[in-house]
């Protein structure tokens, strides 16, 4: 009798999942891991930065996530509950760090992340990534009365980066190939690397120029501070999910393809990056560059060479 019992609970959920799917994405059996689980439990788990202005942040009182990727990220679930027949599909947000973003999208806490994660082919080996939507390169934020104009007069300074990132990697290699004598702080995030930067504690915080810009933007006087410095790191920053899951990779890929193509990509990307945005209300003045434009033009997902 048990036996029947656990036999006719597994049948009642494969017809379940056959019969939500059906005539939308394929039969159960031709399911991916991640949509399988998705369509099962009715939920999908996002990984989302608190901090990662423009990108991924908590601006208001209501602790939910906004940004560039949070929007883009809505747009794939949106695509999703077509796919699956699920219109009411759940998503639970789960914070992740720098530290945490690819361990918890590997073992499967996080099915979906897009924040502020730089492609690189390290990194690839882990986990794979969505066509690219944003082109970024390591700079330097500083004050405008610093002395501070590029990497040549960092020697001895103390400059800050975010733990876990690839501009830390790329510090911490430049500083010894160059023999600068600098002293690298690697803050929790790229909030605590600002204060760090404002309070003194470090005459310069090297990180990707749209998180730059974006941490200037939070200033208390954002014109006090200035990005500087030639572009040295280079990356296109993507949406992450499982290795070896093609299908869920397709509808991520398609849906962005499609606000490529439409030209809704512009909009967008304007809302974030040249309009007043939250919590202050000011403007990146970071308009869309050339190498982002061909990326829409072309889609891709591989590492910056």
């Amino acid at each position: 009798m048990p036996g029947k019992v656990v036999a006719c609970r597994v049948f009642k959920a494969c017809a379940f999942v056959s019969l939500v799917l059906g005539g939308h994405l394929a039969l159960a059996d031709d399911f991916s891991a991640t949509l399988k689980k998705i369509t099962t439990t009715q939920q999908i788990s996002v990984g989302y930065r608190d901090a990662s202005v423009p990108f991924s942040y908590i601006g208001d009182q209501s602790g939910r996530p906004m940004g560039y990727s949070v929007d883009l990220t809505h747009r794939i679930i949106e695509r999703l509950r077509e796919k699956t027949g699920l219109p009411k599909l759940r998503v639970k947000y789960r914070l992740v760090t720098s530290q945490t973003r690819i361990p918890l999208v590997q073992n499967g806490t996080v099915d979906l992340e897009c924040g502020s994660t730089g492609v690189t082919a390290e990194r690839q080996k882990q986990v794979a990534f969505s066509y690219g939507f944003i082109y970024v390169k390591g700079q330097l934020l500083t004050a405008k009365d610093s002395g501070i104009n590029g990497f040549s007069d960092l020697k001895g300074k103390h400059v800050v980066t975010t733990a876990g990132t690839t501009n830390e990697r790329f510090l911490k290699r430049y500083n010894a190939e160059h023999q600068s004598n600098m002293f690298v702080i690697s803050a929790r995030d790229h909030g605590e690397a600002f204060k760090m930067l404002e309070t003194g504690r470090a005459v310069a915080f090297y990180m990707d120029d749209a998180l730059l810009y974006g941490e200037r933007a939070k200033a208390r006087d954002p014109h006090h501070w200035v990005v500087v410095g030639k572009g040295q790191s280079r990356e296109i920053y993507s949406c992450m999910v499982r290795k070896d899951d093609p299908q869920f990779l397709a509808v991520v890929n398609e849906t962005l393809g499609d606000l490529y193509r439409s030209g809704e990509i512009n909009e967008i990307y304007q809302r974030w990056f040249e309009q007043p945005i939250p919590p202050k209300g000011l403007n990146l003045e970071f308009p869309m560059t050339s190498e982002l434009k061909a990326i829409i033009a072309k889609p891709v997902s591989d590492p910056v060479e």
